[in-house]
């Protein structure tokens, strides 16, 4: 790249006040916000506004309410800063509810390229949102996605979701001093994934919110007139019938809960240190790339190349994650990394590596080496302005 470029970043930014009550999402801006600024390049944030605001379940006209008032005052302030000094590129991680066609319309008439970065493709979406096709490039990190970016006639790069760690952590560790370690939420999946692994022998810690002690089930709230049917349509446009008709199935012959006690095998939950020292430090460090999904049976889950498929290499991990269509355009499985399929091939491998440093430390050099050449967000990026043509 021949020279700084000056970037519009939304990336669910808040106020900086607490965090609000929805799954993690502040590292992804302090991800981009770092890989950016390392190699030179100018962020630029709209000031005043909460874009993470709108990940809260609002009613439709609350959320119409919130996107008239967050892009009037960002599209105000970017006008201002363009004129000032011409804006390169603006980048976004935005689901389809936050947009507004109308922001991006003027956005594209100021001569900025609009580029959106998007993450659950596949477990969101069956067909692409027409809320998308106002962008002019779409960063598609799951393998699977791209037959539904395809068929939607959408431009498109397929690359590795965005991820930065410290510098500190660009050299591998030699010396293992932990068991082989998942991190991770509980759900479903992986409950039932390491309850039939653990059955068999594995030898390894879980760590993360549900392992040790189980959030209590969750009582519904009763539901407002007129909205049953209107959530089950819903639902219907974004799973499709068979989906529906398995919803259906599971509330007259629901699965047998999973009743394993994980407590004996559930390490405590990790600071930002301890995240690193965990991940880094492991034998073995695991990876899970099913997901829960009304579309996919509990016997026979979907998966996708999840975050954890590249920050734990390039954090220098000797990481063994769960085989999914695609995983062989990120690394060189054997080599660079390893691969499972069940639970009996996550047994035998997290064995074997456990039991060969040797070769662990050949899989955390080559892993590492891969992930920082080819997999960071500044080569994803180099990537975007060559086919926007930016430079």
């Amino acid at each position: 790249m021949s020279r700084p470029l000056r970037i519009c970043l939304v990336s669910q930014q808040d106020l900086g006040g607490p965090p609000h009550p929805v799954p993690a999402y502040r590292f992804w801006r302090r991800y981009f916000a770092a890989a950016l600024s390392e190699v030179g390049h100018e962020l630029l944030e709209a000031p005043g506004c909460d874009w993470a605001a709108s990940l809260l379940p609002l009613p439709p006209s609350e959320l119409a309410e919130w996107r008239e008032a967050t892009w009037s005052r960002a599209l105000n302030w970017l006008r201002a800063e363009h004129n000032r000094r011409p804006i390169d590129l603006f980048l976004s991680y935005l689901y389809p509810g936050q947009i507004h066609p109308g922001s991006l319309a003027d956005i594209r008439r100021l001569g900025i390229p609009r580029v959106n970065l998007f993450c659950d493709n596949v477990r969101e979406f069956r067909r692409i949102p027409r809320e998308f096709t106002h962008f002019d490039l779409h960063w598609v990190p799951e393998f699977t996605a791209l037959p539904l970016y395809r068929r939607a006639g959408l431009p498109f790069i397929h690359a590795p979701m965005p991820c930065w760690i410290e510098p500190s952590l660009h050299s591998p560790l030699v010396l293992e001093h932990r068991p082989a370690s998942f991190i991770g939420t509980r759900d479903h999946t992986r409950a039932a994934l390491f309850a039939e692994a653990f059955s068999i022998g594995l030898k390894a810690t879980v760590f993360g919110p549900g392992w040790k002690d189980p959030a209590p089930a969750m009582i519904p709230s009763p539901a407002l007139p007129g909205t049953f049917f209107a959530n089950q349509l819903a639902f219907f446009r974004q799973h499709g019938v068979s989906a529906l008709l398995r919803k259906v199935e599971s509330r007259l012959r629901p699965e047998p809960p999973i009743n394993f006690d994980f407590a004996p095998f559930a390490g405590p939950l990790l600071s930002d240190d301890d995240y690193w020292s965990v991940t880094r430090g492991a034998a073995v460090c695991l990876g899970v790339n099913r997901y829960p999904s009304p579309r996919h049976p509990l016997s026979k889950p979907d998966t996708y190349s999840r975050l954890r498929d590249i920050e734990a290499p390039m954090a220098g991990a000797c990481y063994l994650t769960e085989w999914t269509e695609g995983i062989e355009q990120l690394y060189e499985p054997g080599t660079e990394i390893e691969t499972y399929r069940d639970a009996s091939e996550l047994v035998e491998k997290t064995r074997a590596l456990a039991s060969d440093p040797a070769r662990c430390a050949r899989l955390r050099a080559a892993g590492q080496r891969r992930a920082l050449a080819e997999h960071t967000i500044p080569c994803t990026l180099d990537r975007l302005v060559r086919q926007l043509g930016i430079l």
